[in-house]
């Protein structure tokens, strides 16, 4: 029985977008031109583009459902932060992540592992084969460039969630001793994500673009939390990572093409989801892909909007609200959170939750009239390189100027008081990173690579393993890796588990 990673790719994903058109006269032919293989598909410019284009498509599996009711891969690195609830009881998969009774059955971690490996199959290919392509040398070099691109992407998520994990670099078919491939190294991992960035990064990909794919600031904001993880748990690489993170991260900000957005409300704009603060996300489209990010948010069953389903499936626990401060506009009504929303069919009815709800992912156009959103999920803004910069410059220099500058912007739009040279500290850092990126998939890698947990009764930080929830459960060394997915592990004889799963 093959692995369910690798038996599909022998031959690569038929991809959408590109249709072939012949005379009666060919048709009549026996020949079958869309039996695409690995031989015979990179023949052409539009061949190549189309498989660069569906390196895009393929990001949205992280937001997008996972099969099962109110779940989605992006949830399952907030429940175990050990911040969030669910109003949906019978999601198995995020609830035994939030109580830490999971194992290693959860199709989540399938969906990340096989979706993921999928994608770097097809970066594999176009790498391999999109230089065979005649075609502009400028755009050649700049499709090879993403697929680097979208290979370290998939690879750093992997190796965060499983560590060592197979390292795969070719193209792979039935015959290939790759089929059931071993676990390599982590820092194995790290060197070729660092070398695809780099590869990226010195091709002729503008400094920023508005057209949804990937430009130099995304590159070298990707690059900047590759080194800032390096330098942190497991590798602890040294602190010259620090100074390459803050100084590829600076390099972000003096472009001077990134800049905060004025209000929260534009972060969850879909008309602006492509300017100011957006570095990379994934892409929606109303009639042929749509976004489930804000039904699933909305408080459960409340009838606040046009969609048939309203799922509750994640929110903060009050907890986490209290951990702010108390003049911060991220907790204000509408600013990163809210508590009531009038009636979908009363407007002069404010509908009170009981709670704050998460929104982030809230489209108002949805919500009021199509009940379809084109909100696509957040990889990266330019808060977070903001505060990576301000980490890693911490780190590597202490407080100078350009830290108390980066972090201070985060505060000045929270309403928040600026922070001196002689009152920043490391955990001041930390704590603004995890109040602005919260819901972002960003806390749970933070928390692993660190080893540290912000204890949100106390306001201190503390280790990871022993780290209580406020609803009782405990972190162990367990959870610093989720379960390599038990399929994967039945149908390779290769693959060994993860520590105490």
């Amino acid at each position: 029985m093959k692995n369910p990673i690798y038996n599909n790719l022998k031959y690569i994903v038929v991809l959408s977008g590109i249709l072939f058109t012949s005379s009666c006269a060919d048709f009549l032919e026996e020949k079958n031109e869309s039996n695409y293989t690995q031989e015979n598909y990179f023949q052409t410019p539009e061949h190549a583009e189309a498989a660069i284009n569906h390196l895009y498509s393929s990001l949205r599996f992280i937001s997008d459902g996972a099969g099962t009711y109110g779940e989605s891969p992006f949830m399952s690195l907030e429940f175990p932060t050990g911040l969030v609830n669910t109003e949906v009881g019978q999601s198995q998969f995020n609830n035994t992540l939030r109580n830490l009774t999971t194992n290693s059955e959860n199709n989540y971690f399938n969906v990340w592992w096989e979706q993921s490996y999928r994608a770097i199959a097809n970066a594999n290919l176009a790498i391999e084969r999109i230089p065979d392509i005649l075609m502009n040398e400028t755009t050649q070099q700049n499709l090879i460039a993403e697929a680097h691109f979208m290979r370290a992407f998939h690879y750093f998520n992997l190796v965060r969630l499983f560590g060592d994990i197979p390292l795969i670099t070719v193209p792979v078919d039935a015959d290939s001793d790759l089929l059931y491939p071993s676990r390599s190294p982590q820092e194995s991992i790290y060197e070729l994500i660092v070398a695809d960035l780099q590869t990226a990064e010195e091709s002729g990909i503008p400094a920023s673009t508005t057209n949804g794919r990937i430009s130099q600031g995304a590159i070298k904001s990707l690059l900047a939390q590759v080194y800032l993880t390096m330098a942190g748990y497991p590798l602890q690489a040294g602190n010259e990572y620090y100074s390459l993170a803050a100084q590829k991260a600076k390099e972000v900000i003096d472009q001077g093409t990134y800049s905060l957005f004025e209000t929260y409300d534009e972060l969850h704009d879909p008309s602006v989801q492509l300017t100011g603060e957006i570095i990379f996300k994934n892409q929606y489209l109303i009639g042929f892909a749509t976004s489930g990010m804000t039904p699933w948010l909305l408080p459960r069953s409340r009838n606040i909007s046009q969609f048939s389903d309203e799922f509750g499936a994640m929110y903060p626990t009050p907890a986490f609200i209290n951990s702010h401060e108390s003049e911060d506009l991220r907790i204000a009504e509408r600013g990163f959170y809210y508590t009531s929303y009038p009636s979908i069919n009363n407007p002069d009815q404010e509908v009170s939750f009981g709670g704050h709800y998460i929104y982030k992912y809230f489209d108002e156009e949805a919500v009021l009239n199509t009940a379809q959103s084109e909100l696509g999920f957040t990889f990266i803004r330019y808060a977070e390189v903001l505060l990576t910069f301000a980490e890693a410059e911490f780190e590597a220099n202490g407080a100078t100027p350009e830290v108390l500058d980066a972090i201070n912007q985060i505060r000045g739009r929270a309403a928040l008081s600026p922070y001196t040279e002689g009152g920043l500290t490391r955990e001041a850092i930390w704590k603004e990173r995890f109040h602005e990126l919260a819901f972002e998939n960003k806390t749970w890698f933070d928390m692993v690579r660190r080893r540290m947990v912000l204890n949100v009764a106390t306001g201190t930080f503390e280790n990871f393993v022993g780290h209580s929830f406020t609803y009782g459960p405990t972190l162990s060394e367990k959870y610093l890796l989720f379960a390599i997915p038990q399929r994967e592990i039945d149908n390779n004889p290769e693959l060994t588990q993860n520590p105490e799963w």
